[in-house]
This record gives structure tokens, C-alpha cells and sequence, in this order.
């Protein structure tokens, strides 16, 4: 590992002063690639693993209980850091009794930007890296490894995170400025001629950058400098971010020559866009690196792939604006990732949030698991409208598309927003029949969104738009589908509602095949921050420290790393006091896992979703790994007991078992019926195995 210093940078007048430039390239990530690198060049160690396709059900076997981990949320005592937190045999004897194998740590290396005379914070928590370092304030390298060594000892995995789309404003980023050998070729940076700088903006004193306009993208793009506009600008803001471009300062270079540059980001302005399809692949030699030390030094078993959608970029000369999304760079991109990650012994599963095609064809070669952005928004509006009519019919798109639930991870909250994008329907055509009416794809969306709209986005106080959704945790989702409107003062009996929809869908998550996980914020029932508590951390309009409160597990009562970051309130008790209790939400998460993993539910094979009479009433049909029986896991999401029959040629000579309570079911041995009676948010999991006659 390479030691971390801290450089002392200044601005003066327009020129950017900085340490020695071997100083800078000693802590550059593309110069420590290069030595992680020569470790393994003509070495045995790239050579003892299939790397050429996926290997979902090898990795779904290894762990498909995952604890999602925020680490600046985290809360612990005064005399631990956060790795010695995660990694005390006190939380993992928790872990274990409730059935989670894995946690997913979220980034922890080093973040943020150079700015006069300090390292900045992180304006994206972690996901602008800026060097191969863990970051001091989580612990250090020793304490990681021990963490390693408890996790190991349970029968765990550990899960980190890549960032292939883009860095901070580090040591990397400085260098481009100073066009330094390769290092210009990271991004997509372009060296504007100083008879063009007339078209460039001018950039306050105290900013590295400003962003360009609309008009002067087009400017720019007639003058054959970038590719113009992209598809969509995330994080928009009229007054800050209007495009994904901005030009930069006055910059003297390692040769003396002053250069002014122009760089994409897809998400905010310390966040530079690598170049996957540069000559020197100077970004491809990055993340080579960082996937070496993810397995080989950090010993992490599964990497997340942070929006790998972004991977790809060209000019769009038919049309305004440039071909920037479900581009097959980021394809090919994503596989090469996946293999270098497989021919070192680790899996990855992808943040992409596109089309079930798109994700389909990622996956051929590419990542083991992806995350089920369409179904869980599903869920989401079934809860809110007390119908499973639009879940049902996004389960038959998956399996039209030749896809299974056990190629994607199944989660409830993490660091961001409530994602209700639907980039399903967002262009699509196709006409679909729903509840009477004929729609196409963008028709069905806005249909879908203003039912969301009329429930969970009125009833929450940050919101980042109606697609991208809601800023709260699942707690708070559940009370707004619920249409309670002072989710702080909840009468006992409205907790008790708020908690039967958070079990409704965590089992429904639970009860299917693939990953299921679980964030701090689930186990503790965390309620989003309100708007004084978090103003200080808004001020550039992300709003998703709303859902990002401290979070107690283990009632430590100290505070998180982030100072500013206040604890979340909650509606259940800390994990100790949970497990004590059998009616608590925790313990019924502990029932869920050990019913699922007695089963091999995370392995079954999902057989049909049948139609029904009730629109509440969802039921998915699986076929169980190495078992010759099917079962069910239905859902009443509605607010009144339902009855229904439902016939299934699998279902006859055979007995059924609630598999939770471990009590049968009343069914007749030979009968292809079976009726199902579910009261108001009310789940089963049943197995319907071989009638033996004694």
C-alpha cells in the first residue's frame, strides 16, 4: 500500500501551484497501477480462474444474504474506528444469528478534490476517489485486515465497490491539467486553442471550473472541440449545472504552456469522466489496478460497479445530441471488467439502471448479479396502490427477456435517493394492455409515476424529482404509501402498520432468488433526517443525506464519522434488543433467512407469476434447486384479508407447508387446487413437496 500524503496546494493569480511533479505522480492511481501491475505480469497468480463467462449461481452460493454498509452513517464507540466497529466478533455473532453473510462495505478509499490549501471533503460520499489509499478516518490497514480475518471466521464474504465511470479532482486530475504523459487520456478532456478561449466562460477566482451552457456546448461542438449535449444531465440545475461540461482556468502545464480545457462529468464537476476508448487506456490501466487490489490486498470477494452505464460517449451527427446512453463501449467496457475481476478470483455485480435488454446483454459476459431497479419500483407502486397489476406485468417482461430473479440482487435501501426511473418504458414503443387500457412505454410511465406521485413523492419532504424519486428510507416510504403524513409522530398502532408494510417488502425481496440485502437503515427502521438537520450538507442541492441518518446497531449512542451528520430516527430498537424479541422486525428477517436457506430459495427457479382475481394478491411460483417441488411466496399488499384458488398441474399429490411456521397448509393431497387466505399485508412462503402416505 502506498502512503497517503496530504499535499499543500495553492491558486495564484490563474495558475495552479502545486508539490513537485514526481511527488504528484508517486500518488497518482495510474502510476501505483503500474506498480500493482508489474506483481503480476508473466505471473501464475492471472491464470487459475474461468474469467470468460459469468458465474451467478458460484457467487449467489458463496453469499445471497448481504448486509448493505454505509460507513459514515455508521455509529460506534468512542475507542473504536469504523473497521474495528464492523469487524468485532459482537456484531458478527448478530450477523449470523439473523443469517447475513456478506456486507457490501460502499466505498472507502481516499475522496474528494484538491482545492488552495486542503484536501476537500467527498462531495458524493466516497464515490470520487481520488487515490488506491483507504481513507484514514475508517481505521487503518491493519484494523481492515482484522476485520477480514472475523468476517472469514463467520463464513462471510466481503463485497467492495469500483468506481469505473470517473475520479475526484486528485493527484490524477492535476496532472491532466498539467498535460503529464498519459494522464490527459483519463478523461474527457479536451485542450481548447487559445484563439478559442472567446467561447469558454470565465471561471470565478475560487473555482477550478465552471460549467458551460447549453449554447456554448453547441458552440463548441460546431468547433469540432466535444461530442455537444448528452442524452440527460444528472444532478441539473439551472443556476450550477446545466450541461455535463465545464471549462476550466488558466493551467500551466509541465512544459510551461498555459492551457484552459474543457471535461465531461456525468454527475458533479470533482467528479471528471474517464475515457474508456483513449489511446494511451490510461483508464483501462486504472481500474486494472484497482480490481488487483480489491482481491489480492483487500481480499474482497464480489465488487459493486458504480453506474457503469456512463461508459461510453460519441458524437451523434443525425442528431442534437450525443449517443451517450445503452452505448456498447460501456458494454464492452463493463465485460472487461468483469473478466479482469474473474481472472483474479472475485464476481461483480452492476449499478445499471437501464433496459432489461441492456442489462441482459451486460450480463452474457459481464457481471454475475445486477440490481432489479424495474422490479423494486414495482413494489413500490404495488404498496402504494394496494395492486400488484403493473409488478405482475414487469415480472413477464423479465422472463419474455430469457431472464431469471437469481441474476439480480434484491435490495432494500442504500445510499441513494427511491429510484422510480422506469428506463424500461422510458422510449419504448411497444403497446401494453393494463387495468383496460392500451398504452405504449412512455405512456405506461407517466400512468405509473403520477399513481407514485399522488402517494409516496407528496408525502416526503426532499424529493429530486419525480423519476428519480423520493429522499427518505423505506420506513419513510412505507408511512407515505400508507398516507401517514407526520411520519415523527406516529401513533403506536400507525408504527405497527409502518412495520407490516417494511416486512411486506423485505420478505417479498427475501422470498425470491438471488441476493437479498439489507441496509443498517432497514434493521434499525430509520426515518429520514428533516431539513434543518442536514442544511448544511444540501447546500449543492444533493438532498440524499435525508435518507443517509447515523444509524445505532448494536446501541453504541456515539456519533458517526461525519459530524454534521445527525442520527436517524427510528422505530425499532438496536439488533440486541430486536433478536430478544420474537415479534421484531429483525428477529422476522432472521425467520425469513433461515426458511429461505433451508430451501435453497436464493437458488430456485422462477416458474411462472400466475394471474389472479384479487389485485392485491401477488404470487410468484418457483421451482426448488436439487428438489423436485415447487412452492410460492404470496403477498397480500392490500388493506382487506383476501381468499383465492389458484390451480397448478405441479400442485397435485402433493402437501403443502407454511415453511415459516412450519405448519401445513389445508390442501387435498390430489388436487391441482389450492387456495390461498392472506389477511391485510400478510406474506406466506409455502412448498408443496411429494404427498407420502404412511
Amino acid at each position: 500500500m502506498v502512503r497517503a500524503l496530504f499535499v499543500i496546494l495553492f491558486l495564484q493569480g490563474s495558475i495552479l501551484k502545486a508539490m513537485p511533479i514526481d511527488e504528484l505522480e508517486k500518488n497518482s492511481m495510474l502510476y501505483q497501477s503500474k506498480q500493482l501491475s508489474k506483481k503480476y505480469i508473466g505471473s501464475k497468480a492471472q491464470w487459475q480462474h474461468p474469467y470468460g463467462l459469468p458465474k451467478t449461481n458460484k457467487l449467489v452460493a458463496k453469499s445471497s444474504a448481504w448486509f448493505t454498509s454505509y460507513a459514515l452513517s455508521t455509529i460506534y464507540p468512542k475507542e473504536d474506528t469504523f473497521f474495528s466497529f464492523i469487524g468485532s466478533e459482537k456484531l458478527w455473532d448478530v450477523f449470523e444469528d439473523i443469517g447475513l453473510s456478506g456486507i457490501h462495505l460502499g466505498p472507502l478509499n481516499l475522496a474528494g478534490q484538491f482545492f488552495q490549501d486542503r484536501l476537500l471533503p467527498s462531495a458524493d460520499g466516497g464515490f470520487d476517489p481520488i487515490s488506491y489509499e483507504l481513507d484514514p478516518k475508517f481505521g487503518t490497514y491493519q484494523e481492515y485486515l482484522s476485520f477480514v480475518k472475523t468476517v472469514q471466521e463467520h463464513r462471510g464474504i466481503v463485497i467492495g465497490d469500483l468506481v469505473p465511470g470517473h475520479t475526484g479532482r486528485g493527484y490524477d486530475f492535476l496532472l491532466a491539467l498539467k498535460n503529464y504523459e498519459d494522464y490527459p487520456g483519463l478523461y474527457h478532456m479536451i485542450e481548447v486553442e487559445e484563439k478559442d478561449w472567446k467561447y469558454l466562460p470565465d471561471v470565478p477566482d475560487n473555482q477550478i471550473s465552471t460549467n458551460l451552457s447549453s449554447k456554448e456546448v453547441e458552440n463548441l461542438k460546431d468547433k469540432g472541440y466535444i461530442v455537444g449535449r448528452l442524452q440527460r444531465v444528472l444532478f441539473f440545475d439551472s443556476k450550477a449545472k446545466q450541461t455535463n461540461w465545464d471549462a476550466t482556468r488558466i493551467f500551466e502545464g509541465a512544459d510551461k504552456k498555459k492551457r484552459r480545457w474543457i471535461y465531461l462529468h456525468y454527475f458533479k464537476d470533482n467528479q471528471p469522466s474517464l475515457n474508456w476508448l483513449d489511446p494511451s487506456f490510461a483508464a483501462n490501466r486504472v481500474i486494472a489496478g484497482d480490481i488487483i487490489l480489491s482481491t489480492q490486498k483487500l481480499h474482497q470477494t464480489a465488487l459493486r460497479l458504480d453506474a457503469n452505464a456512463f461508459l461510453g460517449l460519441e458524437i451523434n451527427p443525425d442528431y442534437k445530441k450525443a449517443w451517450s446512453e445503452e452505448h456498447p463501449l460501456s458494454i464492452i467496457a463493463t465485460d472487461t471488467i468483469a473478466m479482469m475481476t474473474r481472472k483474479f478470483g472475485g464476481f461483480t455485480f452492476q449499478e445499471l439502471n437501464m433496459p432489461l435488454k441492456t442489462i441482459k446483454e451486460t450480463m452474457e459476459f459481464g457481471p454475475e448479479l445486477s440490481y432489479d431497479f424495474l422490479i423494486r419500483a414495482a413494489s413500490y407502486h404495488a404498496l402504494a396502490t394496494k395492486n400488484a397489476d403493473f409488478l405482475r406485468l414487469c415480472y413477464h417482461l423479465l422472463l419474455r427477456e430469457g431472464m431469471q430473479p437469481i441474476q439480480f440482487i434484491h435490495a432494500l435501501q442504500n445510499h441513494d435517493e427511491i429510484n422510480l426511473e422506469l428506463i424500461q418504458f422510458s422510449h419504448d414503443k411497444q403497446k401494453y394492455f393494463f387495468q383496460g387500457k392500451e398504452y405504449n412505454g412512455f405512456e405506461l410511465k407517466k400512468e405509473i409515476l403520477n399513481d407514485l406521485s399522488q402517494k409516496i413523492l407528496k408525502n416526503n419532504e426532499y424529493t429530486c424529482s419525480i423519476e428519480s424519486g423520493p429522499c427518505t428510507t423505506i420506513v419513510g416510504l412505507c408511512a407515505a404509501s400508507l398516507g401517514i403524513n407526520d411520519i415523527y409522530n406516529m401513533s403506536d398502532k400507525e408504527v405497527e402498520k409502518v412495520k407490516k408494510a417494511h416486512l411486506a417488502l423485505a420478505f417479498f425481496n427475501a422470498m425470491q432468488p438471488g441476493v437479498f440485502a439489507i441496509s443498517g437503515w432497514d434493521l434499525i427502521g430509520a426515518l429520514p433526517l428533516q431539513e434543518q438537520q442536514i442544511n448544511q450538507l444540501t447546500q449543492d442541492g444533493d438532498r440524499r443525506w435525508a435518507n443517509r441518518g447515523g444509524y445505532d446497531l448494536l446501541g453504541c449512542c456515539c456519533n458517526t464519522i461525519n459530524q454534521e451528520l445527525p442520527k436517524a430516527p427510528h422505530i425499532y430498537s438496536n439488533l440486541i434488543k430486536q433478536l430478544k424479541d420474537p415479534s421484531s422486525f429483525a428477529s422476522q428477517i432472521r425467520g425469513y433467512l433461515k426458511a429461505r436457506n433451508q430451501y435453497a430459495i436464493d437458488a430456485s427457479y422462477l416458474t411462472c407469476v400466475p394471474s389472479v382475481v384479487n389485485p392485491s394478491l401477488f404470487i410468484l411460483i418457483h421451482r426448488l434447486s436439487g428438489l423436485d417441488c415447487l412452492q410460492i411466496t404470496a403477498i397480500n399488499f392490500g388493506d382487506k384479508p383476501i381468499q383465492e384458488t389458484i390451480e397448478v398441474d405441479g400442485f397435485a399429490y402433493t402437501n403443502a407447508t407454511n415453511i415459516l411456521t412450519r405448519k401445513a397448509e389445508v390442501k387435498e393431497a390430489n388436487s391441482k387446487r389450492f387456495t390461498i387466505i392472506l389477511e391485510p399485508l400478510e406474506s406466506k412462503a409455502i412448498v408443496f413437496e411429494p404427498y407420502r402416505s404412511f
